[in-house]
C-alpha cells in the first residue's frame, strides 16, 4: 500500500475534545453497539433462568400459591398413606411411583414418604 492510500485510509487526528468520529464511523460503530447489548442481555437471561429453574424442585404443583402445604389427620389416613417427595407424581400429594423415571433420568434417589399404623 502507499504512503497516500495509507495517509488517506487512517483515523482523524485527535482534537482537544477527544477522538472525532465520522458519520461512516457511527454508521457502522452505533449497530455493532446495540446488536452486541441486545445480545448480552439475551445471553444473560438465558443463563439467568437456566441457573434458577435448574434449582427448583417444584415446577408444576400450585405454582399460584406462595407455598404448597398439605395437611392431614392421622385418623383419615386409615392402615398406609404413601405420599409424593420428588414433585412429579400426576397424582400429588400422594405417590404415582414418577420418583423411579426422575431418578432414572437424574441419578438421584428419592422414594416416597410411607406412613403406617405401627404392626401389633
Amino acid at each position: 500500500m502507499s504512503a497516500s492510500a495509507l495517509s488517506s485510509t487512517a483515523l482523524p487526528a485527535a482534537s482537544s475534545s477527544g477522538f472525532r468520529l465520522s458519520k461512516e464511523h457511527l454508521v457502522v460503530a452505533v449497530p455493532v453497539a446495540v446488536i452486541s447489548a441486545i445480545g448480552g442481555f439475551l445471553v444473560s437471561q438465558y443463563l439467568n433462568r437456566r441457573c434458577c429453574t435448574k434449582g427448583l424442585v417444584n415446577t408444576s404443583i400450585s405454582k399460584d400459591s406462595p407455598k404448597v402445604v398439605h395437611s392431614f389427620d392421622m385418623e383419615d389416613i386409615g392402615s398406609k398413606a404413601v405420599y409424593c417427595r420428588c414433585w412429579k407424581s400426576k397424582k400429588f400429594p400422594y405417590c404415582d411411583g414418577s420418583h423411579s423415571k426422575h431418578n432414572d433420568e437424574t441419578g438421584d434417589n428419592v422414594g416416597p414418604l410411607i406412613i403406617k399404623k405401627k404392626d401389633t
